[in-house]
C-alpha cells in the first residue's frame, strides 16, 4: 500500500516564484534633493500618513546612493541598513525603507532581512494594488522558511484574498500550501480541517479536485493515525476517486488501523468483493476464516471459487479446500432449512437469535429483500447489536439497488463499526453515480461511542 508509506513532508510547496531564485527586486522610491526640499517637516506630515522627515531623508538618501553605487559592498552596510526601519513611520517612509532593506536582503541572500524589508512594505499601504498578492505571497515564504507558521498563514491568506496566481502556481496550489504549513506546525487536525473545509467548499462551487487533496490529507492522517479524520479523508477519497486498487487501499488502511472481530472483519471484506479489491491470497482467506463454512456455507463457497478462478488461491491449499468440502457438505441442508427459519423468524414471537440468524442467512444467499427485512425486524428488538443490524440493513440496501436508503441507513452507525459503514456508505454512492450529498463526518458518526 505504497500510497500511505509516504513520511509528512516539513514544509509548503516548492514554488517557482522570483524570490526562490534570489533574483526577486522590487521598485523603491527615489529622492533627489529637489523633491525632498518640497516635503513637509515631520512634525507637519501629510494627513493620509505620508511624507519624509528630513531625519528619515538624511539617513536613507546617502544609503541608498551608497547601496546602488557601482561595487558597492552591501555587506558592510548592513548595520546601517538594519538601523533604517525604526525611523521609517510614515506610508511613504515605510514603503521605501521596506524596499531598500528586502532589495538589500536580496543582494545579501539574508531571509530575515528580507522578511523585515517586505512586511514593512506591506505595511505601509502603499504598495501597487496590482502587487499585494505578489508582496503577500513572498512574505508568506519568508515566514514559513523561518518556520513561524502562524505569520506565514496570514500572509498565504492574504495572497488567497487577492487572488494570487502564476504560471505555475494555481490556487488549488494555495490551499495545498495552507494545509501544509499547518502539517510543518505539527497542528494536524488544523490542517485537515482546513483540507476538508477548501474540498468541501470546491465541491458545493461545482469546481474540479485533484486527487493529491485527498491523498495528502489522507497520507497525513494515516501516517499520524489521526482520528477520525483518516476514516473521513478515506470516504471521501474513495468516493471521489474510486478504482479497485483505490479500494484496496482504503480497505486495508482500515484493517491495519484497526483489531476487528471477525464478524466485523467479514463486512469489510464482502464490501472488498463488491469493489472487485479482492486480490491476494490472504484477503481470501481471512474471507473464508470470518464466513465459517458451518454458519455461511454458501457465501464460502463463492468466495472460494472465485479465488480459483482468479488464481489468487492454489487448488493445493489444505486449509481451503478443507472449507469448501465443509461448505458443499452443508449447503443442500442449509438451503432446505430457509423455508422454516424464514417462518420462524417472521412469527410474532419470535426471538432475536432466530431473527438474526434468518437475516445473516438470507444475506449470504444474495436475497437482499428478506434479509433487509429481518434486520429491520431485529433493530426494534432488545439486546440487538445495533451496530451490526444497521450495518448489514444498509448492506442489504446496497444490494436492492436502494442506495439513497443505505446511505442514510448507514450514517447511522457508531463506534467501531462506523468506519466500515463510511465505506459501504461510499460504494452506495459510488454505485448511484454522481449527484449524491455529502453525508455526516466520522467524527459526528463516532461521538462518544466505542461500541
Amino acid at each position: 500500500m505504497q500510497l500511505f508509506n509516504m513520511r509528512k513532508r516539513t514544509s509548503g510547496l516548492a514554488l517557482a516564484v522570483a524570490l526562490a531564485t534570489g533574483s526577486a527586486v522590487v521598485a523603491t522610491a527615489v529622492y533627489p534633493a529637489e523633491a525632498h526640499a518640497q516635503r513637509k517637516k515631520k512634525k507637519d506630515k501629510e494627513s493620509d500618513g505620508g511624507g519624509y522627515s528630513k531625519e528619515f531623508v538624511a539617513v536613507y538618501q546617502p544609503l541608498n546612493d551608497a547601496l546602488n553605487a557601482e561595487g558597492a559592498d552591501v555587506a558592510a552596510y548592513k548595520p546601517q541598513i538594519q538601523q533604517l526601519l525604526p525611523l521609517a513611520t510614515t506610508q511613504d517612509e515605510k514603503i521605501a525603507a521596506g524596499g531598500l532593506v528586502f532589495n538589500s536582503g536580496i543582494k545579501l541572500k539574508d531571509q530575515t532581512l528580507q522578511l523585515s524589508g517586505m512586511e514593512t512594505m506591506l505595511a505601509s499601504g502603499k504598495v501597487p494594488v496590482d502587487q499585494i498578492a505578489r508582496y503577500n505571497f513572498i512574505a508568506y515564504q519568508l515566514s514559513n522558511a523561518a518556520s513561524d507558521f502562524p505569520k506565514a498563514r496570514n500572509y498565504l491568506q492574504q495572497a488567497i484574498n487577492y487572488n494570487f496566481t502564476t504560471t505555475s502556481i494555481t490556487a488549488s496550489d494555495l490551499q495545498i500550501a495552507m494545509a501544509e504549513s499547518y502539517f510543518s506546525g505539527n497542528e494536524l487536525r488544523e490542517g485537515l480541517s482546513f483540507l476538508k473545509k477548501a474540498i468541501s467548499a470546491r465541491k458545493s462551487q461545482g469546481q474540479a479536485i485533484e486527487e493529491q487533496w485527498y491523498r495528502r490529507g489522507l497520507t497525513v492522517a494515516y501516517n499520524n493515525q489521526v482520528v477520525p479524520e483518516v476514516y473521513d479523508f478515506t470516504a471521501m477519497w474513495i468516493e471521489a476517486f474510486p478504482s479497485s486498487t483505490n479500494w484496496r487501499d482504503a480497505v486495508n488502511l482500515t484493517r491495519n488501523l484497526n483489531e476487528y472481530e471477525p464478524q466485523l472483519l467479514l463486512d469489510l471484506l464482502r464490501l472488498s468483493k463488491e469493489a472487485g479489491a479482492l486480490q491476494e491470497k490472504n484477503d481470501y482467506v481471512l474471507y473464508v476464516e470470518a464466513a465459517d463454512a458451518r454458519r455461511l456455507p454458501m457465501e464460502v463457497k463463492d468466495i472460494i471459487e472465485q479465488a480459483y478462478a482468479t488464481d489468487a488461491v492454489s487448488r493445493d491449499d489444505i486449509y481451503v479446500a478443507d472449507a469448501l468440502t465443509t461448505a458443499n457438505g452443508r449447503i443442500a441442508s442449509d438451503r432446505a432449512d430457509l423455508p422454516a427459519l424464514e417462518r420462524d423468524a417472521a412469527a410474532g414471537n419470535a426471538g432475536l437469535r432466530t431473527v438474526v440468524a434468518a437475516a445473516s442467512a438470507f444475506y449470504s444467499y444474495g436475497q437482499y429483500d428478506k434479509a433487509a427485512t429481518f434486520y429491520q425486524k431485529a433493530l426494534g428488538m432488545p439486546g440487538v447489536d445495533t451496530g451490526e443490524a444497521l450495518t448489514r440493513l444498509g448492506m442489504s440496501q446496497v444490494g436492492l439497488g436502494d442506495f439513497a436508503g443505505a446511505q442514510e441507513t448507514l450514517a447511522r452507525v457508531e463506534g467501531k463499526r462506523a468506519p466500515i459503514a463510511m465505506l459501504w456508505s461510499a460504494f452506495a454512492a459510488e454505485k448511484a453515480g454522481p449527484a449524491q450529498s455529502d453525508g455526516p463526518s466520522l467524527g459526528e458518526l463516532m461521538g462518544a461511542s466505542t461500541q
